[in-house]
């Protein structure tokens, strides 16, 4: 028997939704990923490379390439993200859209200024200086210059999880509403509370 033409809207529907909730949770998935990555890098990679190798020179390059590595994918993850954001669905609201688009942005800023300006700046410092940095004086320049770029670097990285923290809670956020909002007519409960109220 043939699919009437309101049948046809309803199983198109369904498999709109079905599609929509998919990217949503790889949207999820993949920010959650990246932020787990930036942390464990943060929190134990790092600082555990300077405690566990013999030298800081090789502790610097371990750290270097795996923030190249965290950065690149990031970037990655966030124009992804980014990009899928702009698929039309219900995102309660203009405001809630591009308020995580915005932050996605930050996110993508981040993760770029971090790897192609503040990382160049710094290995272009490391030519300059020619030998491992530890051997520099305090007072050294190029030792206060490298410093102050590993500082940006890291307060750039932690804008960025910061950003994909806020967009990962408004993406997790609108997902739960449409838990909500869609309730099972057979397990809608209020019309019989408001039935004994009376």
């Amino acid at each position: 028997m043939p699919f009437s033409a309101k049948e046809f809207i309803m199983s198109f529907t369904v498999e709109e939704n079905c599609l929509m909730k998919i990217i949503a949770k790889l949207e999820l998935l993949l920010i959650a990923m990246w932020l787990g990555a930036a942390c464990f890098f943060s929190f134990a990679t790092a600082p555990s490379a300077f405690v566990v190798l013999p030298t800081t020179d090789l502790a610097g390059n371990l750290v270097n390439r795996t923030l190249m590595i965290l950065n690149v994918s990031g970037l990655i993850i966030g124009l992804l993200v980014l990009v899928t954001s702009f698929i039309p669905r219900n995102y309660g609201g203009a405001f809630w859209a591009w308020a995580r688009r915005f932050f996605l942005f930050l996110m993508v800023v981040g993760c770029g200024g971090g790897q192609f300006v503040v990382g160049y700046w710094i290995a272009l410092l490391r030519l300059q200086i020619g030998k491992p940095v530890d051997q520099l004086a305090a007072t050294d320049p190029m030792k206060i210059r490298f410093d102050q770029l590993h500082q940006a670097s890291v307060w750039v990285l932690m804008a960025a999880m910061a950003a994909a923290l806020i967009a990962y809670f408004f993406i997790s956020k609108r997902e739960s509403e449409k838990k909500v909002e869609k309730v099972d007519p057979d397990f809608d409960f209020t019309k019989d509370l408001r039935d004994l109220q009376i």
